[in-house]
């Protein structure tokens, strides 16, 4: 997935065009001007370039994964690609595994592939291991650094419109898992993410507001009440993101309610276990 970003996206369709796996690709040109999309058709990978009238955020993907042909998806943003040979490790999992719905790799980040802090956080998940899956159980991933069953990927739904973009995974993780599907960390899977320096204004305002709406999509209304309360205390304190967020999630909040579905009792504890870990560190900034 892409926007307005040509040189970035060509980068990554070179890495993906050299892969042994020789995957066939599918480009969401989310937003990009006409000139851009024509660009990324001329491309020798081959792509599929699907140009959405408008932008599409993380519903781009779910546009993506309905095209696709394969019974397996990795997904790339425009800045993230790959190791060789992952995508083949990726496929023999799934095979032997029927109940696994996503792999979340291991991210390596910039040219000195550094362990992106998340890796990490998903290697120390609390979550039991299951007999019938490979890897680390987890309630999250990076979103350009995962692997899913396609079939189990839709019928969760993909990610969220309520959300539309920003912290989108945890709320997928949340489903994927509701529905019985294994979501799993897998650290010799390995995805290179090159993410933009620049910054990135309102960022921490829609994480926090989407953090928000997922518990009032999924949570128990407790949970959804005391999160909100806090996040409006951080409002009147004088936070600007947190006064963002605030006001982004409420004017969101009659659609989260209409599509509020609790998690099973199952996933909610281990929603809970995860929880009651130290928070993690703040990941590399992502795109």
């Amino acid at each position: 997935m892409t926007r307005d970003r040509p040189g970035s996206a060509l980068r990554t369709l070179d890495r993906l065009a050299g892969l042994p796996e020789r995957p066939p690709v599918v480009v969401v040109d989310n937003g990009s001007d006409p000139e851009t999309t024509a660009v990324l058709r001329r491309h020798p990978v081959g792509a599929r370039v699907l140009r959405p009238p408008r932008n599409t955020g993380a519903l781009g993907r779910n546009w993506a994964v309905r095209q696709a042909s394969t019974p397996y998806v990795a997904f790339s943003d425009d800045d993230s690609w790959w190791e060789p040979g992952t995508l083949r490790r990726a496929a023999d999992l799934f095979d032997g595994h029927p109940r696994l719905g996503l792999l979340a790799a291991r991210t390596l980040v910039g040219d000195e592939a550094e362990e992106d802090p998340l890796n990490a956080v998903l290697s120390a998940s609390p979550l039991p291991p299951a007999a019938d899956l490979p890897g680390v159980p987890v309630l999250g991933f990076l979103g350009c650094a995962a692997v899913a069953r396609r079939s189990a990927f839709l019928g969760a739904g993909g990610y969220h419109r309520v959300l539309f973009f920003g912290a989108e995974e945890t709320l997928l993780a949340y489903d994927l898992s509701a529905l019985g599907w294994g979501v799993v960390h897998e650290p010799s899977l390995v995805a290179r993410h090159h993410p933009d320096t620049a910054p990135r204004p309102g960022r921490t305002s829609l994480v926090r507001r989407n953090e928000l709406l997922t518990e009032w999509l999924r949570r128990p209304l407790p949970v959804a009440l005391g999160s909100t309360r806090r996040l409006a205390a951080d409002a009147l304190g004088g936070d600007a993101a947190a006064r963002g967020a605030l006001g982004g999630a409420l004017l969101r909040l009659p659609r989260a309610l209409w599509h509020r579905r609790p998690l099973p009792p199952p996933v909610e504890a281990a929603v809970r276990t995860v929880r009651n870990v130290p928070p993690p560190p703040r990941p590399v900034e992502r795109t």
